[in-house]
């Protein structure tokens, strides 16, 4: 006849110390990150990641430091808001009002904003890399040290926008407007695909990563400047395309 040991039995010293170790496995896993708040107002650092936004007149809002990452923005209006900061990286901006808005370092990596209005933002030093942009509005923005590397950008439109420092490597620039654009020193057009760019009247004297095979592909004319071992090509001016409405 087997005598029980009085305390604890070897029962319940094993419950206690899987007990033990699950709160120590507990305590050395990560904390899991907050489910975003789709629901919440619109505020500065909200987490709107993944949420529908679609359709919503969201003009004015404060938006700095916000995480809109996959967020669909698709038609809603966002003019003269503050998004400085904000991560918009894979959000889907497709015909977004942005015009007006103060977005300096915000980031629209991998975005898609298919006919996004981007006039007048004041976006120094925000990225755009790999973004889908087609005729998308730069109209006057600053866009001072942006980075539209590898970026989407037939047909966009920079007419009168200061690209000061701003880098297209890599980047669809077809049919894309630069007319009046304004800027000092260089911009990178390396490896840029540059099919009928509208680059009359720019100076791009101080451009790195042109060639002339970029040019020849290009429209310019008797008052565009180019780097010093770049020559006009025979066929500028360009006619005239006449704009589709797709």
């Amino acid at each position: 006849m087997r005598i029980p040991v009085a305390g604890k039995t070897a029962s319940h010293r094993r419950v206690g110390l899987l007990t033990a170790l699950s709160l120590g496995l507990a305590m050395a896993l990560p904390v899991v990150a907050r489910a975003a708040d789709c629901r919440g107002d619109a505020g500065s650092s909200v987490d709107w990641s993944q949420c529908d936004k679609r359709l919503l007149m969201l003009g004015g809002s404060d938006l700095s430091g916000a995480n809109l990452s996959r967020t669909d923005f698709t038609y809603t209006d966002l003019r003269n808001s503050a998004l400085k900061g904000a991560n918009f990286e894979k959000a889907k901006l497709v015909r977004t009002a942005l015009s007006g808005s103060k977005a300096e370092g915000t980031k629209f990596n991998k975005a898609e904003a298919y006919r996004g209005d981007f006039s007048g933002v004041a976006a120094a030093g925000a990225t755009f890399v790999s973004a889908e942009m087609q005729r998308a509005l730069f109209v006057g923005a600053d866009l001072t040290k942006t980075d539209f590397s590898k970026a989407e950008l037939g047909r966009a439109n920079f007419e009168k926008a200061t690209l000061t420092g701003s880098k297209f490597t890599l980047a669809n620039l077809s049919r894309a407007r630069f007319e009046m654009s304004v800027f000092e020193g260089p911009l990178d057009f390396e490896n840029a695909f540059m099919l009928l760019t509208r680059i009359e009247g720019v100076d791009l004297s101080a451009a790195t990563g042109l060639q002339q095979a970029q040019i020849q592909l290009a429209c310019g004319d008797a008052s565009t400047k180019l780097p010093a071992d770049i020559t006009a090509p025979t066929t500028w001016p360009c006619a005239d395309e006449v704009e589709d409405e797709d």
